[in-house]
């Protein structure tokens, strides 16, 4: 029998909209909310949030959203995405603090984010102001007794380490998302888990493509039928002793969107168990 929590990712303005009914009938344990507005991050709301989730659906983490423009490829998304760029660094640090400050409301010890494409030289003054962007960041989160989580995929496996081992702080752990390293063409995740498989606390049930060309991203697809190849990657996940959740995320809407995440929740039982 699996040990690990299976939960979705799910938008907080959709649950404070609509309530929690869809997700009960997901059957899941876990949820990791996410939102991209500042103005919800309210003790009303989060108090809102615990009631309706009570007892039926552990919070598993925050994955806080900032403002500005955002392009998902790789032409334009070193310049719009995450703290990486300077001109956004500044108002997006203090929206991720008060993304601290709601996850701490909700009472989880992890909050996530994309922090952008990291450059992969240490020697650029850009990376050193990432270095010191997220060191203050998570050392708040320290203080509020929280996990600082990367999610993967913008930059390669030994970047992200190295980040990691420059800001130097015991609260910082991965959001590994492996479709992602796949779809930016960054790497393979189960040979990722060699680089910094010990800093791994969530991994996000995903699958993608690599791309076909060097400005678009690889195309997302529903888990199990991608190149991440789980049950395989699940193994090695095994082997270095993660005991965190699967979070299903599945990039479409509408019905399919329902059904493929259901899918997921089945296949993932089968191969954890």
């Amino acid at each position: 029998m699996y040990n690990n929590s299976i939960g979705v990712i799910y938008s907080l303005s959709e649950l404070l909209e609509h309530g929690p009914d869809k997700l009960f009938d997901l059957e899941i344990d876990c949820v990791q909310l996410n939102a991209w507005n500042t103005e919800l991050y309210t003790e009303k709301n989060a108090g809102a949030v615990k009631k309706m989730l009570k007892d039926k659906i552990r919070i598993s983490s925050f994955w806080v959203g900032w403002s500005g423009p955002t392009v998902w490829n790789s032409i334009d998304g070193p310049h719009t995405l995450g703290i990486v760029p300077p001109a956004f660094r500044h108002q997006r640090m203090n929206e991720l603090l008060k993304g601290v400050d709601f996850a701490h409301m909700l009472e989880t010890e992890n909050m996530a984010t994309h922090v952008g494409f990291i450059p992969e030289h240490p020697s650029f003054p850009k990376y050193r102001g990432v270095v010191q962007t997220v060191k203050h960041i998570a050392a708040y989160c320290k203080i509020k007794g929280i996990y600082f989580n990367f999610e993967t995929g913008q930059e390669t496996p030994v970047t992200l380490m190295r980040c990691i081992k420059d800001i130097g702080l015991d609260n910082l752990g991965i959001n590994l998302d492996p479709a992602n390293l796949i779809l930016y063409g960054r790497g393979n995740p189960i040979d990722s888990l060699d680089v910094f498989g010990q800093y791994v606390r969530c991994i996000h049930a995903k699958d993608g493509l690599y791309p076909t060309n060097g400005r678009e991203l690889g195309h997302e697809v529903r888990v199990g039928t991608g190149k991440v190849n789980f049950p395989d990657f699940i193994k090695k996940l095994r082997d270095i002793g993660f005991t965190g959740d699967f979070i299903i995320e599945r990039e479409i809407s509408g019905e399919q969107q329902r059904l493929d995440i259901a899918q997921t929740v089945n296949d993932l039982k089968q191969w954890l168990t």
